[in-house]
């Protein structure tokens, strides 16, 4: 038996995945409907949308079988994220990869799959539409192409879900999607003790450049931001646009401290940046950090209340130290 090999975008594709907010959800007719259309179509005994977790492929829809979900290492669905297209196993006891697999020679006992991989908005496999059989069979032309239509639908249906969830100018999380995650970032780290630390942002001058370069420029200015962002910060840590031109940082098993450093040197990123893009405006900000306290932090929304409260309290103290210099220059006079 060969275990499926680990996709070259696997932490991307998890993050991508968790941030759905789906896996262990309750069955949907949306789902259902069309498991159900692919075994009476195709007239097989089991159809399945499944997802690939970590270690698990777990089924958010599924006829034909009592279970919920199997071990990743022994999926046939973990095999066909690898690629993009339809993935076919004509006859399992013929194929040396399946032979001996435990799905094979125990129930549901497996002699055919057939599974085309569902991709996010973001271009990452997340899991498949598939359909199995017990016994060896092929799929001709006509089939192929109803199969994949039938799996179109399931993607979309995802899709609708991560619309719900992330930003489509920058492509990171919305407000809704990073609240999902966030949360579930905080119980992990409140479970482990671990320390967590929330930086909030909010664009410097970002009013003017709209104004003198147009609303096209200020769209480039904000992915600029949030690329510069996920450059800066860890894959781990969770991102989001939650609102005009201000962004979040939740950085698990990290002090306020450390945090400090991971923004001075996103900071110096940036100033970079603008050296070299050689623009008429600079992309700054005004930020706010806050370390997770399990008692004074009751939710995610209560952490982000107080990065806010912080951030415009540190942006209210630049503009007046900027007044004071404008103040200073305009009232002094050379002897």
């Amino acid at each position: 038996m060969k275990k499926p090999d680990i996709p070259e975008n696997e932490d991307s594709r998890l993050d991508t995945l968790l941030s759905l907010k789906v896996l262990d959800t309750p069955p949907e007719e949306r789902f259902d409907r069309l498991t159900r259309m692919a075994k009476q179509l195709f007239d097989v005994p089991i159809a399945v949308v499944s997802l690939v977790d970590k270690d698990r492929q777990w089924f958010k829809s599924c006829v034909g079988l009592d279970i919920s979900e199997t071990p990743r290492d022994i999926s046939f669905c973990g095999h066909a994220i690898l690629g993009d297209e339809l993935f076919i196993v004509t006859d399992t006891m013929q194929d040396e990869r399946f032979a001996d697999n435990p799905l094979v020679l125990d129930e549901p006992k497996i002699r055919f799959y057939a599974g085309c991989p569902l991709k996010s908005l973001h271009g990452h496999n997340l899991g498949t539409f598939c359909i199995i059989d017990n016994k060896p069979r092929n799929l001709n032309k006509d089939e192929i192409a109803s199969f994949n239509d039938l799996a179109f639908m399931a993607e979309r249906e995802l899709s609708i879900v991560h619309m719900a969830t992330s930003d489509d100018l920058t492509k990171l999380l919305n407000r809704r999607g990073f609240i999902m995650m966030a949360q579930h970032g905080l119980n992990f780290c409140t479970r482990h003790e671990f320390p967590s630390s929330l930086a909030y942002f909010d664009l410097n001058n970002f009013k003017p450049i709209n104004d003198k370069f147009g609303h096209a420029e200020g769209d480039k200015a904000l992915i600029t931001f949030a690329h510069q962002l996920k450059n800066a910060f860890r894959e781990s840590d969770i991102f989001a646009r939650i609102g005009g031109d201000e962004f979040v940082a939740l950085l698990s098993n990290t002090t306020k401290d450390q945090a400090e450093e991971v923004v001075l040197r996103f900071q110096n990123n940036l100033e970079k940046f603008n050296r070299e893009a050689n623009h008429d405006y600079k992309i700054e900000f005004s930020h706010g950090i806050i370390e997770y306290n399990p008692n004074a932090h009751q939710s995610i929304k209560a952490l982000l209340a107080d990065g806010d409260s912080l951030m415009y309290k540190h942006k209210k103290q630049r503009n007046n130290v900027s007044s004071l210099r404008v103040s200073s220059m305009m009232n002094y006079s050379p002897t």
